[in-house]
């Protein structure tokens, strides 16, 4: 990689560093695991920027290699072990202020989709993709990126309408 190339780079990686480590969160649920995600996405991107560089839309790439890579991370046996000495914390959802209530209620909402179904919600309506770009980002059919909103649409309405008594149109 020349020095311009690098440039161009690292211009890229800290414009987009901190969307890049929202969406990794919204993905994972846990900030040290997006941090880790994001640094295999830069690193990847690195090694392949001139290749990505001539991408059409290299910030649907970046985020379809973001999306793979938690995909994958997934997969790993040591992902699916769970401490269990130590009761987690529990957020006080009783504070004062309601919208951070209805974020942990939608994150907590959000943990209960499949993954995939997961990541499709995310790009779609987070990152704001296109069908198109989603289903180019996730290696799907742009038919299966629709249905896949749709039933996680769905289900998220059911499991709010369940745990808060009040649709969740009605939040924010």
């Amino acid at each position: 990689m020349n020095r311009a190339e690098e440039d161009e780079y690292r211009q890229f990686v800290t414009a987009r560093l901190e969307s890049l480590r929202r969406t990794a969160y919204l993905l994972c649920r846990e900030w040290h695991t997006a941090d880790d995600l994001v640094s295999i996405t830069i690193g990847k991107l690195y090694r392949h920027w001139r290749r990505v560089r001539a991408a059409e839309n290299i910030d649907a790439y970046v985020r379809g290699m973001l999306t793979n890579a938690w995909l994958d991370e997934r997969r790993r046996p040591w992902r699916r072990e769970r401490a269990t000495d130590e009761v987690p914390e529990q957020v006080d959802l009783t504070m004062p202020y309601a919208a951070l209530a209805d974020r942990q209620a939608l994150l907590a909402l959000l943990d209960q989709l499949p993954a995939r179904r997961r990541a499709v919600i995310v790009l779609r309506f987070y990152c704001d993709l296109s069908v198109e770009e989603t289903a180019e980002a996730l290696g799907i059919s742009p038919g299966t990126v629709k249905s896949q909103a749709a039933r996680g649409l769905d289900t998220l309405r059911v499991l709010a309408s369940n745990a808060s008594g009040r649709p969740m149109e009605e939040w924010a």
